[in-house]
């Protein structure tokens, strides 16, 4: 017995370092690996740190180990982000981070940009996991704790001394979650009058040419590709040449108008395609998409690109490397008026290494290339929208190809350059470009660690048959929210008035007014020249400067008047534009789509066979859901339904209904239930999945009331 009592004490040293190591890793790897231009990181992570290690060394074992355990996923998880996207988880980001398919594709591969932080810190908490360690008496708890918090208000007055910088290099990734969680708690943007730059329509500038003798039109969407990685916009920014670049694009389009000031205005794929294809700001928000609520409002639907070259005689046609369900991209494509739309499921041929998100992007372009051939021998004006995935983490592809670069990041865009530069020199020789007009663009910026605001830069590379009479570099600020009245103003088409933005095939004397929430920051250049950055904890600054990209030509200082705060109200008005001020809203998920099963759900993220995903729904209202399904077919097993629900991707237990039975073939399942809303909810997601052999449903119906109760 004694024997065992000395050997705990002998092993509690170990312990208490291993939790030493796993709360004070992160202050030691941001020392060794980023330069500090101020001391308000790094005391952030000595706070936390801190904080975790009184509070971990004065609990029961148990708790210890979970505080342990989320501690390092969160640090780990959140330099992931911060090395492939350049900024910081936020709340509205724990729906990936808290979801396991999401975590297993993202991570598929096992592909870490910061491999010796992540083993660094599963050691250390091996150690606490593994090996006792007495309690902290509470003194000494009560001790760290007041230490904590007077380093934490040092922290706080050296990061608003510095709220210049970006919001990575003052705040710990945990930290950083707890304040935009309390910010988006109080967020307050009520709205407010908008400036005119950013509600109207603005085709009052001098034309570049008349109308366009293009035929068809191409949008080639790269997944995550900023400005800065083509070397001559880059160059005219005043940027210098980076390792990650996109030389055989730039080669590939010698004869291209080049737009360098070009914004993309948000995170994530579908907000980017909605600015892109409806000529509208996507939100400045995590909240739901506009592209979810255009379901609503079909009038404004019509307004988009796609729906109104339809219905002049275009066939409209999108095509993307992942798969339709995620987003439900395979209903929200069709609102925008897309007559054919095909993701991963169109490409037969196998990727030739494993890639969890889709198709890589050199099978990709090959098959684009066939689709636009196919489209060629019809004889008919087309319109098609390609979006990549293969830049998506992880970064796939074979070690020895990455081995030949010095990071996954930089062989993964050399793999894109390839792939579109051969896409776009086959289409030459094809004599597609001879009638078609192309824009090579992004649908959001991954970003770079040499600037912030390269997180808001994207891509604007247009491709016409009428070259000659287009600038090579186009001067002007413009966006993805531009694209629909350029393309429209092209062709010499009437533009509708629900339409904002300017046209690439004009110039314009006024600075552009122009927003972007991007690397947890909201931007906005006044057309005074005046450029406001914003972050979530309320703290605002503002300079002269010539757009909202590029380095400012002063640096910019705190905004004492406070004139910033105005952005919180400009963006509240424009995510509210789509928002019903009815008392109900419907939104259906389902319009006769046929959905092969698989024996076992595997992957409830890919396999989720609706799209009613990141829904909102306002406090004091009632949602009512109703579901048909039908088995087209199936094995004497029949098929198997589940319909489950997520908030911020935790499980939902407490919404009663009565399920679905086991059907087989010709069957058809009903559900009809409803639940109320007391408070509000964000980001609540539907999951319907199904398993059964060689079986397929029907989805006949899935619509989605929100009621608003009186009083």
């Amino acid at each position: 017995m004694r024997s065992l009592i000395s050997k705990s004490r002998a092993r509690q040293p170990i312990a208490l370092v291993g939790l030493f190591l796993v709360c004070f890793i992160p202050l030691v790897w941001r020392l060794a690996t980023q330069d500090q231009a101020n001391a308000a990181g790094p005391l952030s992570d000595a706070v936390f740190g801190l904080l975790l290690f009184v509070l971990a060394y004065g609990s029961p074992h148990w708790l210890r180990l979970l505080l342990v355990l989320i501690w390092a996923s969160v640090q780990a998880g959140s330099q992931e982000l911060l090395l492939a996207m350049q900024r910081l988880p936020g709340w509205s980001d724990l729906r990936y981070l808290a979801d396991a398919d999401f975590v297993g594709n993202t991570t598929a591969g096992f592909n870490l940009s910061a491999p010796l932080l992540f083993w660094s810190l599963l050691a250390a908490s091996a150690l606490v996991a593994l090996l006792p360690l007495a309690r902290l008496r509470s003194r000494y708890l009560a001790g760290g704790l007041v230490l904590a918090t007077a380093l934490l208000l040092l922290q706080g007055r050296l990061s608003a001394a510095h709220d210049g910088d970006s919001v990575a290099s003052r705040y710990n990734a945990l930290h950083w979650l707890l304040v935009d969680a309390i910010a988006t708690r109080l967020d307050g943007g009520n709205p407010g009058d908008l400036p005119l730059g950013l509600a109207r329509l603005e085709l009052d500038g001098r034309r570049l040419l008349g109308a366009g003798g293009a035929k068809n039109v191409l949008i080639v969407t790269l997944e995550g590709m900023p400005g800065l990685y083509y070397p001559e916009i880059a160059h005219a920014m005043g940027m210098e040449p980076t390792e990650v670049a996109m030389p055989l694009l730039a080669k590939a389009t010698p004869d291209a108008m080049l737009i360098p000031d070009f914004v993309d205005h948000s995170h994530q794929t579908i907000r980017g395609l909605y600015a892109l294809l409806c000529g509208d700001f996507s939100k400045l928000s995590f909240d739901t998409p506009k592209a979810v609520e255009l379901q609503a409002h079909p009038e404004r639907a019509a307004a988009c690109l796609p729906a109104q070259m339809a219905r002049r005689g275009w066939q409209t046609h999108y095509l993307q490397a992942a798969g339709l369900m995620f987003m439900a991209k395979d209903r929200l494509m069709p609102v925008m008026g897309f007559q054919q739309v095909h993701g991963s499921e169109w490409f037969k041929e196998m990727n030739p290494y494993r890639f969890e998100w889709g198709v890589i992007d050199s099978l990709f372009f090959e098959g684009a290339r066939r689709y636009i051939a196919d489209l060629q021998q019809r004889g008919q004006p087309w319109m098609l929208t390609l979006l990549t995935v293969g830049t998506h983490q992880p970064y796939a592809l074979p070690d020895e190809i990455a081995a030949q670069y010095p990071s996954r990041k930089q062989a993964i865009v050399a793999l894109l350059d390839q792939a579109v530069s051969a896409f776009i020199d086959n289409l030459r020789r094809d004599g597609v470009l001879a009638d078609t007009l192309v824009l090579v663009t992004s649908d959001e910026s991954h970003g770079s660690d040499l600037a912030e605001w390269v997180s808001s830069w994207g891509l604007g590379v247009v491709l016409a048959p009428e070259q000659e009479k287009l600038p090579r570099l186009k001067q002007g600020g413009y966006g993805l929210v531009d694209v629909t009245a350029s393309v429209l103003d092209y062709f010499g088409l009437p533009v509708p008035r629900s339409i904002v933005g300017r046209s690439f095939f004009r110039d314009y004397d006024m600075p552009r007014e122009m927003v972007s929430y991007t690397a947890s920051k909201l931007r906005w250049h006044t057309s005074e020249g005046l450029r406001y950055e914003c972050a979530r904890d309320g703290r605002c600054r503002v300079g002269q400067a010539g757009s909202l990209l590029g380095t400012p030509r002063a640096e910019l200082m705190q905004d004492q008047g406070g004139d910033g705060t105005r952005l919180f109200s400009i963006a509240a008005t424009l995510d509210d534009k789509l928002k019903s001020h009815e008392r109900s809203r419907v939104l259906d998920f389902a319009n006769g789509e046929i959905r092969e099963l698989n024996e076992k759900v595997t992957n409830e993220w890919s396999e989720n066979l609706v799209g009613a995903q990141y829904l909102d729904f306002p406090a004091n209202s009632q949602v009512r859901v109703s579901v048909r399904v039908k088995v087209m077919h199936s094995s004497d097993a029949g098929v198997q339904l589940q319909l489950k629900f997520k908030q911020w991707e935790h499980n939902i237990e407490n919404i009663p209904h009565d399920g679905f039975p086991l059907l087989h073939t010709n069957e058809e399942g009903r559900l009809d239930f409803s639940f109320d809303n007391l408070e509000a909810r964000q980001s609540f997601s539907f999951h319907l999945l199904g398993v059964g052999k060689d079986a397929a449903v029907k989805l006949e119906e899935f619509r989605v009331r929100i009621d608003a109760k009186s009083g």
